[in-house]
């Protein structure tokens, strides 16, 4: 049952940013044209709402097992055997998740020591990158989950 409400509100606010990247693509694209004035920041919002977008939903893709898989291996193994290597493939992927935190954690610091910001906005990238190592992160944390839960 929560699985299903997190699923409605997270499936909801996914379609509100796609909704609003279309929207604000559209109007950006009629005020260039048709007025010779785009939106002023256009582009740089809609980069930063497809890393929001694409990162808050890494986690999700690992909690329904939904990344893209190879199981010509899995046919060939016994049901034990094949159990194990699912625990491994969850343990590898998340060590990589957990090294990708760290790392993009690091990158995080640096660009907000440096206060980078976009160049028409100025929005800081600094929480934006924070985010994203906090998705990487959680998304590690449901591969280590997944390699301890019985199942």
């Amino acid at each position: 049952m929560r699985e299903r409400r997190a699923d409605t509100i997270l499936g909801v606010a996914a379609s509100a940013i796609l909704l609003a990247m279309m929207l604000l693509t559209f109007v950006d694209v009629v005020a260039r044209y048709v007025f010779s004035r785009p939106v002023r920041g256009a582009f740089e919002v809609t980069e930063l709402m497809l890393v929001v977008l694409i990162f808050a939903g890494l986690p999700l893709v690992s909690w329904a097992d939904e990344h893209a898989l190879m199981d010509f291996i899995d046919r060939l193994l016994r049901a034990r055997a094949r159990r194990w290597l699912v625990r491994g493939v969850h343990a590898a992927c998340a060590g990589m998740l957990f090294l990708l935190t760290w790392l993009m954690w690091l990158k995080a610091d640096r660009i907000w020591a440096y206060r980078d910001a976009t160049d028409v906005l100025r929005i800081v990238y600094g929480p934006f990158v924070y985010f994203m190592a906090v998705m990487i992160g959680l998304a590690g944390l449901i591969h280590l989950y997944k390699v301890v839960e019985r199942r």
